[in-house]
Formats: structure tokens, sequence, C-alpha cells
């Protein structure tokens, strides 16, 4: 047998390079960046005809609306759409009696101060339901890069700690790995929100009061692990 096979390292380290393993976390708060509501336009007919004439001039008016405040929207979107008869039995058979549509719309906001005016005036439109605001950050946005980054300097502090607690100093680093980072969830939460909606009836002449909202401050989370190499202890 050969004698000069190379002998594996240890994968816990030896006396004369010991290794540390340690944890870093950071939770950090930001104001939030965005804001998304969900619009959801109504409408009821005798027939399926005029229940669509109806949804199609409702929608357009919520489309208008959301779309004259300019660079403050972000995103509109249009999301599900539909139409039904609902049915009503005489005798054994069963019957169309009205036709029920919806279309739901999604609008992404930047400017909150526009946003509270905005969701009033939405939900002050016939047959009209506001759901929202969910506040998010965007994906790509810097504060995960720092929640990052402050995660593997609480690492490497926690690792000098232990090593000079036992007299040594951080040789070298051996792994960094990235337990994840994520920040809350921007839409839809269950529970969470407000919702609003209009019936049909007469139009108000009067404009409602803008609706005051505080944005939610976003907790962003971010985790690593890393392995050291450190210089013999004291003991």
């Amino acid at each position: 047998m050969s004698t000069d096979a190379p002998i594996p390292a240890a994968p816990h380290g030896t006396p004369g390079a010991p290794h540390i393993a340690v944890l870093g976390e950071a939770r950090l708060e930001f104001d939030p960046e965005i804001a998304r509501i969900g619009v959801t336009v109504s409408a009821r007919g005798a027939d399926r005809r005029s229940a669509l004439d109806d949804l199609t001039r409702r929608n357009a008016t919520v489309l208008e609306l959301i779309k004259s405040y300019g660079d403050a929207v972000e995103k509109l979107e249009t999301g599900a759409f539909s139409i039904s008869p609902q049915l009503t039995r005489h005798g054994r058979a069963e019957r169309v009696r009205a036709y029920q549509g919806s279309v739901h719309l999604t609008a992404t906001l930047t400017d909150f101060t526009a946003l509270g005016e905005l969701t009033t005036r939405l939900a002050d439109l016939e047959l009209t339901r506001v759901d929202g605001p969910w506040w998010a950050l965007r994906p790509d946005s810097p504060a995960h890069g720092q929640a990052r980054r402050t995660a593997v300097l609480e690492a490497v502090q926690r690792a000098r700690e232990y090593a000079d607690a036992l007299g040594g100093r951080l040789a070298a680093l051996l792994e960094l790995a990235d337990q994840g980072a994520e920040g809350a969830v921007p839409y839809p939460r269950a529970g969470g929100g407000l919702r609003m909606a209009a019936y049909a009836g007469a139009e108000s002449t009067e404009s409602a009061p803008a609706l005051d909202l505080e944005p939610e401050r976003q907790t962003v989370h971010a985790q690593v692990t890393a392995r050291f190499t450190m210089t013999p202890p004291t003991l």
C-alpha cells in the first residue's frame, strides 16, 4: 500500500487550526416603496348584453380615474374577468334570472399622498369594491442588500468574539452560506388591508374626504451561516 496518499482534511478543523461556525442575522425595518390596491368592478343585468354594457362602462370609468393620476401610478393591470348567469328554479326547470359580471384590477402606486384620495374616489363609484392597500418594497430594493450585508457583519463580529474568548483570532473564511432573505408579504395578506364597496343607487353630489393612510413599515430579514479557521487558542 502506498504511503504517499493524501490525508483527508478533518471536517471540524484540527488543534492547530480550529473551526468556528456561527450564524449571522439581521432584521431591519424600512419605509415601504410601493402600495397596491385591488379594485373589483361589478354589474348585474336582466340579460347578458345589459350586464356586459354596464360592466364595460364602469370598467372604463375606473381605468380613466386611475390613469388620471399619471406618474403616481406605477402599474395598472387587469386580472380576472367573469360573466355568469344567476339561475332560479321554477318547478323542475331552471331559468336564468339575471347575469352577474365582474372585472378585477390591480394598481401599484408610489405616491402615497395620492393613494388616499384615489382609494376614496374609487370606493365612491357605483358597484365598485376596493381592497388594500398592501405596502411593500420592490424586489430589487437596496434594503435587501443592506440586510444581507448587516447579517454578514454580524457573523464576522460573532466569530471574532468567540475567537477572542479563546485567546485566538480569526485566520480565514471557509464558507459563507445564505439562508435566504425575505421581506413582508406584499400582496395579498389574509385578514389585512382595508375593504370598501360602493353599491348601486343615486350618486353623491359631494366627494368623500380622502382617507388618511399611514404607510406600514416593512421588515426585511437576512440570515447567513459562516465557518472560519482561527489561530490556536490559549487554553
